[in-house]
């Protein structure tokens, strides 16, 4: 195994993961509106579906994006639209009160698992992962260590996202000052996208 090029990969994998995206921005303000403990599927989705997106692709689904240029372009304005929705339901978030449901509710494992398959920043981690550092080890054991980090470093940073937002709970305690919040986080949201139009 190539230990410059593995370690070069883990910090291609932390910044990715740490910096905001859409997934990050959602489980902030899941954290805000519902606490950790309702966040916790959201994590698992995010974990577990991206690192078998990782593996998925790594083991020949990508040559089928390579065959089928049409489906990235299907799963590219699907995920922006899909986007725009949940900006929208954040955006019209307000707080929950204890025992006190929500009409939307978080983020389910399903859902937070499939939306990978359409988060645009997912598709640039997972292309940078298989094809710039494919060569850390011989296949398959490459992406068995791809898919492995990605769930360690994913449960990592998805945990500390949805716990900052959490952690604001006792500070952002009126209901304007949510919904405040939960628009900044939707407005961020939207700007995610803005990769996805300007490679249109």
């Amino acid at each position: 195994m190539s230990q410059s090029l593995f370690y070069a990969f883990l910090i291609f994998m932390v910044v990715m993961y740490f910096t905001p995206g859409p997934n990050n921005i959602m489980l902030l303000s899941s954290g805000l509106t519902y606490g950790f403990r309702r966040t916790i599927p959201h994590i698992v989705g995010i974990v577990l579906g991206f690192a078998f997106m990782v593996a998925a692709v790594g083991l020949g689904l990508g040559s089928v994006f390579l065959a089928y240029p049409v489906l990235q372009t299907i799963l590219k304005y699907a995920g922006a639209a899909y986007l725009i929705y949940l900006a929208a339901a954040i955006a019209m978030s307000g707080p929950t009160k204890p025992r006190e449901g929500n009409g939307r509710g978080p983020m389910t494992f399903w859902g937070a698992a499939m939306f990978q398959w359409i988060n645009a920043k997912g598709w640039v981690i997972v292309i940078g992962t298989i094809t710039a550092y494919a060569a850390i080890a011989q296949f398959p054991l490459n992406i068995a260590i791809q898919t492995v980090i990605s769930l360690m470093v994913g449960t990592v940073s998805t945990v500390v996202w949805a716990l900052f937002g959490s952690a604001l709970r006792p500070v952002l305690t009126s209901e304007r000052l949510v919904r405040a919040f939960n628009i900044l986080m939707a407005l961020l949201l939207l700007a995610s996208l803005y990769p996805v139009f300007m490679d249109a």
